[in-house]
């Protein structure tokens, strides 16, 4: 434990996602001892992000204004929809420049053991989104693991009846991993996905 300041500093520290006690004292100690315009920079940065920054009010996405430049944007087609948890998944799958959709981020993946249920969730706005007939696809991009997998289920339960392409991004192995290493999961959805080579 350390005087005053300086633990409040680490506690504070301590709360954000990924950052245990033992980092939480290492960066604490970087800011200490880093030039103080640094700091006064990242402070000043942290206090603009919370000032300028709020999310779409149409997909959920991180956004400087009312819509975020991807649902601003007239070239993305309107009738395609991937479903994400967070803003950071938008990031992954626009740097594959493979889609050229829309997004609808949902804030979370349905987690009952951290009390995350479906109404915590931007399940609704999806709905009112769909209301218009506009959007015909929507692919799920939720993560592979439980939770995004509970999400992913409780969504094709919910949508399957609308008469909507509802599609899931495959997963399986990762280009340059062995066989070896692969879990048992990962490997069976590699067999379930598998295509012909002749394609």
């Amino acid at each position: 434990m350390y005087e005053g300041i300086v633990q409040d500093l680490i506690d504070e520290l301590g709360r954000l996602p990924g950052v245990g006690p033992k980092s939480a004292q290492r960066i604490a100690f970087h800011v200490l001892q880093a030039d103080p315009a640094d700091v006064r920079r990242l402070a000043s940065v942290l206090t603009e992000v919370k000032d300028k920054v709020r999310f779409c009010v149409v997909c959920g996405n991180v956004a400087e204004e009312e819509q975020c430049r991807i649902c601003r944007d007239p070239r993305r087609d309107p009738t395609v929809l991937c479903v994400v948890e967070e803003s950071k998944d938008v990031v992954a799958v626009e740097r594959t420049r493979e889609f050229r959709g829309r997004y609808h981020v949902l804030g979370g993946a349905i987690s009952p053991i951290e009390g995350i249920g479906p109404d915590q969730l931007r399940i609704k706005e999806l709905l009112q989104r769909l209301s218009d007939g506009q959007i015909t696809e929507i692919i799920l991009a939720t993560d592979p693991n439980l939770e995004g997998e509970a999400t992913a289920t409780y969504l094709t339960r919910l949508l399957k009846d609308l008469g909507l392409r509802l599609t899931r991004l495959a997963s399986g192995l990762p280009v340059g991993g062995d066989l070896e290493y692969a879990d048992e999961v990962t490997l069976g959805r590699a067999f379930e996905g598998r295509r012909s080579v002749d394609d």
